[in-house]
């Protein structure tokens, strides 16, 4: 009987034991459940699409009239990580890995939005209704006179006193394919900053598993219009706020630059770059050059000029390349635009201290604006910026970032 009672207790620890292993392994497979469950509720609220690619949206800040902002955090599998708002369409922060896998962050910017409303050079924003400059803050279309403002000396830049870079976007997850994508709208009323014509205006972020961040650009209109949009992130491979950018190699696929006069306006000229400082059909270091005796840098301060590109525009087609040694990273720039403002912060003093507090000095940073030309709307010659009703515009660019 005790033999018995021994085996029957043995029996039963073994039948609990199994029957615990048995709650323990659906306790387990109810919270890998229930995991996944709350992942995709996750997602739908904040817009995780697949493991790895995240679009993740937080507050960012108010207006003076109380609209608020907010960031977008966009991730791709790899890490890398693009943060864009919703006011001005600003690229505030790009991360982006070194040769030894270390994330660096290679955008200029603020941490906040308060130090954008102080104002910037336009760190990161949309551009718009046109991109760079108009002479004299005017011009002729279809037998009219339109008046824009002069912010810029004489001339007319970026759009006015308030262009695409200091307005609100109405913002949308359009992410799909694993690939984090933001949409961002905005209807430019007709008369806005004297252009003529309601133009809606789309800009649709992506970041894709390739490291790339595509900007596609689409805009209609009700009137004749003339429209240049572009992105004015200002780079510096070796880290935002990391020293300046003169050792970093660059090469442009383009033969040919337009000349400017005082005012930074294009003469008409379209000149080959053979024999000159703005030859960089060979990687060049970017200061190999920049303090050279020629009137051209004497007018830009460096370089501030719009070069032609080898394929004219219309389809994807390389633009430029720029590498830094140190870090290898390695970015390349595609577009459908036939030009590119090349821009090496000539403006930038010091006097702005941005993320993280780090100073902005003289040429710490370069940009790579791709676009149409500069007063295009007064140069008959250069590549048309007219957009009609009924007809789309349409752009691309794309930044991929590598290592080497």
């Amino acid at each position: 009987m005790h033999i018995n009672n021994i085996c029957e207790t043995a029996s039963v620890r073994m039948t609990r034991a199994a029957a615990a292993r048995t709650r323990s392994t659906e306790i387990r497979w109810l919270t890998a459940i229930t995991a996944l469950a709350l992942g995709v509720v996750l997602a739908s609220g904040c817009g995780r699409h697949e493991a790895g690619a995240t679009l993740k949206r937080q507050a960012f800040g108010k207006l003076p009239d109380g609209t608020a902002a907010d960031l977008y955090v966009l991730t791709n599998k790899n890490g890398v990580e693009a943060a864009i708002t919703n006011y001005g369409g600003i690229v505030v922060s790009l991360k982006v890995p070194d040769r030894n896998g270390q994330l660096g962050d290679v955008v200029l910017g603020c941490d906040t939005l308060d130090e954008y409303l102080k104002g910037t050079p336009y760190f990161g924003a949309i551009i718009g209704r046109y991109g760079n400059r108009i002479g004299g803050g005017k011009f002729m279309l279809d037998g009219a006179a339109y008046t824009l403002a002069r912010n810029d000396g004489e001339n007319h830049l970026h759009g006015g006193i308030k262009g695409f870079d200091k307005v609100m976007w109405q913002a949308k997850d359009v992410s799909g394919n694993g690939a984090p994508s933001l949409q961002l709208s905005y209807l430019s009323k007709d008369g806005e900053e004297g252009y003529p014509g309601n133009l809606s205006a789309q800009v649709v972020y992506t970041l894709t598993e390739s490291n790339e961040l595509k900007i596609d650009y689409t805009a209609t209109t009700d009137k004749d219009t003339v429209v240049n949009l572009t992105n004015h992130s200002y780079f510096n491979l070796a880290g935002a706020g990391n020293g300046d950018i003169l050792q970093h190699q660059l090469l442009l696929y383009a033969g040919r630059f337009t000349p400017v006069d005082a005012g930074l306006i294009p003469t008409g000229e379209i000149r080959s770059v053979k024999g000159t400082p703005f030859d960089f059909t060979q990687a060049t270091a970017i200061g190999a050059r920049i303090d050279q005796d020629d009137e051209q840098l004497k007018l830009g301060k460096g370089y501030d000029h719009n070069f032609a590109l080898d394929s004219g525009g219309g389809s994807l087609a390389p633009a430029a390349q720029v590498y830094e040694p140190a870090t290898g990273r390695l970015l390349e720039v595609s577009t459908t635009e036939p030009g590119i403002q090349f821009y090496t912060g000539n403006g930038l003093d010091g006097s702005i201290h941005g993320k993280g507090g780090k100073a902005y000095g003289r040429r710490s940073a370069f940009c790579l604006e791709t676009q149409h030309f500069p007063d295009s709307p007064n140069k008959p010659a250069f590549p048309s910026t007219v957009l009609k009703p009924g007809n789309t515009y349409r752009s691309a660019t794309v930044y991929k970032f590598s290592v080497r």
